[in-house]
């Protein structure tokens, strides 16, 4: 608390008088309720998406003892298919929603961010009925990939507004159900249908579906009042589908870059001479998904809410210091999963999981960049210069695809080589969050839109 209003201090004008010690005392006692629900948000929703993690690794665990390794490498490949789908759904226009605190600005990007994710779901329902009737996909399988994608735009979208409204809360139940719903519908699907790889995408689809029905449910009061009828007209989405054109221009190309290179370990499965170990980096990248994504579940909240409400000079401060700190954490993390697997590696002697640890560890370093960068990336969408973004994310993906060319085979090598390539991206972007992060020419934007929109 001390620290908290030295820096308050710092920030202030110099011909404000010096603040006394009632007087300062009065400062930190009125922010004291503020942080204590901020921080307490934010460790509630840490715990709850631990425990959604632990619920989903017992299930985890038992679907690799049951399933062979192939289906894995195929599941691997579906989920990062919907992911990495659903990122274009709603052409990034949801980060819109942290660039000032205006609740009506909130409302007119929340209906463009819902309108163009209806008219996207429409053209990729089209282009699913065209693959299944040229025979590129199986039936079954375009079904629950377009249930799995509607899912999680609505899910994107619905955390996004949740995140925008400080409701943590929210965001760390959905998670729970469907860490809970979605092993137990894998399981019971598998004894179904037998350990095959479309049991695991119907439970990839269901589980997804039941979390954003349970969001929906939980926000429903605060989406009503955003897209009541008397809100909508074509003009003011087309004056906001001008005003932020700059989300699917910039925002949407760096983040579908970005999310490429999370996912180009698996570009080279397919070509994978060793299928073992093809295998082992599946299951090492869907293994390490979890500490990633309790790592920017719990973080991005955070920072967003955290920088939405400041601007200017002091959002700038705030977002470096919350880089550093990003960059810590996941160090730590991913180090001590690295040696938690190397200790644990001799376990599965004798199992066809064996020296899974070795490549755990050796991708540990890869996913520090890749957790580290979701947040570090939301925090640059904030920036005056959103294309630096699109040209880092472009830049590093043409190093990995090189890097995969050089070595022409899935070697440990290679995941060496990709781990060092993502440490070195999310530095650069560290580097350009540090001196380039401006947000006045959106601040001014965004009372434009909040005056246009009354």
């Amino acid at each position: 608390m001390a620290a908290h209003v030295t820096m308050e201090r710092v920030l202030l004008p110099h011909s404000r008088p010096a603040l006394t010690i009632a007087a300062g005392r009065r400062f930190v006692a009125a922010r004291v309720p503020a942080l204590r629900s901020s921080f307490g948000s934010v460790v509630l929703l840490g715990l709850r998406f631990i425990q959604a993690r632990l619920i989903s690794v017992w299930g985890l665990i038992i679907a690799a003892a049951l399933c062979p390794p192939f289906v894995f490498a195929a599941f691997a490949v579906f989920s990062a298919a919907a992911n990495f789908i659903s990122i274009a759904s709603l052409l990034r226009l949801e980060a819109v929603f942290f660039q000032n605190s205006d609740r009506v600005r909130l409302g007119l990007a929340f209906r463009l961010a819902a309108a163009v994710g209806v008219v996207f779901l429409a053209a990729a329902t089209i282009v699913l009925i065209g693959l299944v009737v040229t025979g590129w996909i199986a039936p079954a399988v375009a079904f629950f990939f377009l249930v799995s994608l509607a899912a999680r735009s609505v899910l994107r979208l619905l955390w996004s507004e949740a995140t925008a409204e400080g409701d943590f809360r929210a965001i760390g139940n959905s998670n729970v159900v469907q860490a809970v719903v979605q092993p137990v519908i894998m399981l019971i699907l598998i004894w179904i249908f037998g350990p095959k790889a479309l049991a695991l995408f119907m439970a990839d689809a269901l589980g997804h579906v039941l979390a954003a029905a349970y969001l929906l449910r939980r926000r429903q009061a605060a989406i009503a009042t955003l897209v009541r009828p008397a809100l909508w007209s074509r003009r003011s989405l087309v004056e906001a589908a001008f005003r932020w054109r700059d989300a699917p221009r910039a925002l949407l190309p760096s983040a579908l870059l970005a999310y490429g290179f999370a996912v180009a370990p698996l570009l080279a499965l397919p070509y994978a001479s060793n299928t073992v170990l093809a295998a082992q980096v599946a299951l090492s990248m869907r293994l390490l998904d979890m500490p990633t994504q309790m790592f920017g579940t719990v973080s991005i909240p955070l920072v967003l809410n955290r920088l939405r409400a400041h601007a200017g000079a002091r959002r700038r401060f705030w977002a470096r210091i919350m880089a550093l700190g990003l960059i810590a954490g996941a160090t730590i993390l991913f180090s001590a999963i690295a040696i938690s697997a190397l200790i644990t590696d001799h376990w599965l002697a004798g199992t066809q999981w064996e020296d899974l640890g070795e490549v755990v560890a050796l991708l540990a370093t890869f996913y520090i960049g890749i957790a580290v960068l979701g947040p570090l990336q939301e925090v640059a969408t904030l920036s005056r210069q959103p294309f630096w973004q699109v040209a880092i994310n472009g830049v590093a993906l043409v190093a990995i695809v090189a890097a995969m060319a050089w070595f022409r085979a899935l070697s440990p090598e290679l995941l060496l080589t990709i781990g060092a390539i993502s440490i070195l991206r999310t530095l650069t972007h560290t580097v350009f969050i540090w001196l380039h992060l401006d947000d006045s020419a959106e601040a001014s934007d965004g009372l434009a839109a909040s005056g246009a929109a009354r």
